[in-house]
């Protein structure tokens, strides 16, 4: 059988969401008298399973005994004190049985693992002996039952923590532990209760395998991940870390309190605090099967992107430099040689009607006509809306204007590159694909969610990559030569593709130290150029300050067509819109004076970037149509 703090060191592992919350969720009745949650192991023992069972289901590969409370103290308020040893004993037999149903159902094999779950008593117990009296029994039980580990969860007092460790260190033969607190914010806001630093650093002494936080909010669990992961327990590895949010506390957004926590949400926290080092991973109250459905939706990659390319090993060649670029296009000339470029995004289509695909291919025809572009970058279902492939909309283009590879193209066609719908063999050949076929740019975005669709039937995301994936291993081994899992792509000279890397990065994002630090990982990994999101005042644009002299920056620009639009947008994540620019808007009562303001405003736009030394302007202007091309040269001044 595996061992689990072996596999822990050698991979993420993904635990199960809550038990209580589910069970009340199942049954509708709280843990009580005659209805008592850790009493269902003997009693309702068919109904733990089904938990089991759906975390099981749901990608989890540890699964908590039901034995949160099955300590002596907890049980004899219910008059169950002597059921103790049973009662955990049956717990630990049933996840194991859970295990062996579905590895029948599923043919997997694991590995998986059993937690043994000790929660804190009724009261704060702060001496030796009364922890001894309120635990042995049920230790003793769980060890005995063969718990892969003992999992201390929801404790709120670091010395009753530390003295329940001492007593699991004076007995023999127990499993490694795993030790949770439940921490929260200062009322201050600007720290956590008890200190993290303080509370990994006593683990380590105290010879603790994993140590972490569970019955949190996600927002203080990154707090947490971000305040001990450059530790000296964590960095050496001596203390591996586990965190187990709840999907609830709430957050002032607005002039709303939110969650903001759903599934999806706990599909990207989980990926987050796994990227930034953390073992273990699952959920506590309200995390329930589709909040772990998205976790390893999340995760099931990581491992695989994990490794370092053998690019180096197996062609001998460094990826692709400035100058092999250049020859991609326009806009990769323009940026290498320090131009200032411009890119405007563009739609493919939706459905068939052949009008509306020959106007846009016309469009972009007059674009390029017009010198004052250098590329159209093209989007990949944003909003979550199926639309004609970037991929297939540039072929399409292509014939219908001409363009081969003799012609070459007068602008640069550039795809949006999302994670979202294809896994990592997907991916590989579709770039591959690309390169054959002359695409030679691309703009890598992890990709909005397929729920964001109003209209469309649930999809599943794939996101076996995300944007900083994409960016490395197009980087260190595509632009090298090599495929994904390190073999040459070819047998002659030089089998390395040439592609342009460029992503996104939000201005407005809600937490920008964490945004920030993707970027800075984006340009670790090799990207070329960035492109904003929407930027309606400088403010958000000092962020990028020390960024400027490491890659691109190309500032986003919306034409706003009307207020009615300006209005909409301000609504949207991401973005904000001031003030000053909405009472521009609404002092204008006609929509044709509302259009010009609209246009007006982004020209002014274009020209304090250009004024400021930006790289270029990244434009959206889906909604103005051919008055993009007023902006523009009012913009340039061409």
């Amino acid at each position: 059988m595996a061992d689990f703090l072996t596999t822990l060191k050698t991979q993420t592992l993904l635990t199960d969401g809550a038990m209580g919350s589910y069970l009340f969720k199942l049954t509708g009745r709280l843990s009580e008298s005659n209805h008592v949650y850790e009493a269902f192991n003997t009693e309702q023992p068919e109904l733990i399973q089904k938990v089991h069972l759906d975390y099981l289901k749901a990608g989890a590969r540890c699964l908590k005994a039901n034995t949160f409370g099955a300590n002596r103290h907890q049980l004899r308020q219910f008059g169950l004190e002597d059921r103790v040893v049973e009662l955990n004993r049956v717990g630990v037999q049933l996840a194991r049985e859970a295990m062996e149903k579905f590895k029948v159902k599923s043919h997997e094999t694991g590995p998986f693992f059993v937690l043994g779950s000790v929660g804190p008593a009724v009261d704060l117990l702060d001496t030796a002996f009364a922890i001894a009296e309120c635990y042995h029994e049920q230790l003793d039980a769980l060890a005995a039952a063969g718990a892969d580990a003992l999992l201390l969860e929801t404790f709120i007092s670091l010395p009753q923590l530390e003295l329940l460790i001492g007593l699991i260190r004076s007995r023999p033969g127990m499993p490694p532990v795993i030790a949770e607190m439940s921490l929260h914010a200062t009322k201050d806001g600007k720290s956590l209760d008890p200190d993290p630093v303080t509370f990994v650093n006593r683990m380590a002494e105290l010879g603790v395998a994993v140590a972490g936080v569970n019955c949190c909010a996600p927002w203080d669990a990154n707090a947490f991940v971000d305040a001990v992961k450059d530790t000296a327990p964590i960095s050496s590895g001596a203390l591996l870390l586990v965190v187990m949010p709840n999907a609830g506390g709430f957050q002032r957004i607005g002039n709303r309190l939110m969650t903001t926590v759903n599934a999806e949400a706990a599909g990207k926290m989980a990926r987050s605090i796994s990227d930034r080092g953390v073992r273990l991973v699952g959920g506590c109250c309200e995390m329930h099967p589709p909040h772990i459905a998205e976790m390893h939706n999340y995760l099931q990659s990581r491992a695989a992107t994990e490794r370092e390319p053998a690019a180096a090993v197996a062609t001998k060649l460094p990826p692709v430099n400035a100058v092999e670029k250049s020859r991609n296009g326009p806009l990769s000339r323009k940026l290498k040689a320090g131009e200032f470029v411009v890119s405007l995004e563009a739609l493919p289509p939706r459905g068939t009607d052949e009008r509306i695909i020959q106007r846009k291919v016309d469009f972009i025809g007059e674009l390029a006509s017009s010198g004052l572009v250098d590329a159209v970058d093209i989007t990949d279902g944003s909003r979550g809306i199926p639309l004609i492939p970037p991929g297939d909309f540039i072929h399409l283009v292509r014939d219908r204007l001409g363009w081969n590879a003799t012609t070459g193209d007068p602008i640069e066609l550039i795809p949006h590159f999302t994670g979202r719908d294809l896994n990592v063999m997907g991916i590989q050949s579709r770039l591959v694909g690309y390169h054959a076929n002359r695409i030679h740019n691309v703009l890598f975005v992890t990709g909005d969610p397929p729920k964001m669709s109003p209209s469309y039937p649930r999809s599943t995301a794939v996101f076996d990559l995300d944007s900083v994936a994409m960016i490395r291993l197009a980087h260190s081994c595509l632009n090298a030569g090599v495929d994904f899992g390190g073999m040459p792509l070819g047998k002659h000279e030089d089998p390395r593709t040439h592609f342009t890397i460029g992503s996104g990065v939000e201005l407005e994002a809600q937490d920008m130290k964490r945004e920030l630090e993707r970027l800075q990982q984006k340009i670790d990994q090799g990207v070329d150029y960035i492109m904003t999101q929407p930027a309606f005042r400088s403010d958000p644009l000092a962020v990028l300050g020390k960024f400027r002299d490491q890659t691109a920056c190309l500032i986003g620009v919306m034409v706003l067509s009307n207020y009615e639009h300006a209005q909409r947008m301000a609504n949207v994540p991401g973005v904000v819109i001031p003030d000053t620019i909405l009472q521009r808007f609404a002092s204008y009562p006609q929509l044709a004076d509302q259009t010009k303001l609209g246009l007006d405003i982004a020209a002014e736009q274009i020209r304090g970037l250009v004024s400021e030394g930006w790289a270029g302007v990244y434009l959206m202007a889906t909604a103005v149509g051919k008055g993009v091309f007023d902006v523009l040269r009012n913009g340039l001044g061409k």
